[in-house]
């Protein structure tokens, strides 16, 4: 029988006791709280590598249909090779003949 069992004489806990209670359950709450960050940082990982590479996907997808690689999406054409190829043809180009005439 523990000493905390008898009634009126035994109502009362010792600092020494009280302190070890406190530590054990400093103690407890530490261990708690860091597999709490442990299982909490594991699923975070998780979620943060789906997402990138949802996003990563969804970003060379993109780049894909900009390029003309993969065929447009609901026939909305983005992609802007035919343009930067006929803007070459009726812009740059004759500005680069032109400097070649000029220079020789």
């Amino acid at each position: 029988m523990d000493k905390h069992d008898i009634p009126f004489l035994g109502d009362f806990y010792t600092k020494s006791e009280v302190d070890a209670m406190v530590a054990a359950a400093v103690e407890e709450a530490r261990a708690i709280d860091e597999a709490s960050m442990a299982e909490h940082n594991f699923k975070a990982t998780i979620i943060s590598m789906i997402l990138g590479f949802i996003c990563l996907a969804l970003f060379l997808d993109g780049t894909l249909r900009l390029l003309g690689i993969i065929p447009p999406f609901l026939d909305i054409d983005i992609s802007i090779v035919d343009r930067i190829a006929e803007k070459v043809e009726t812009e740059v180009l004759p500005l680069i003949n032109q400097a070649k005439q000029n220079l020789f």
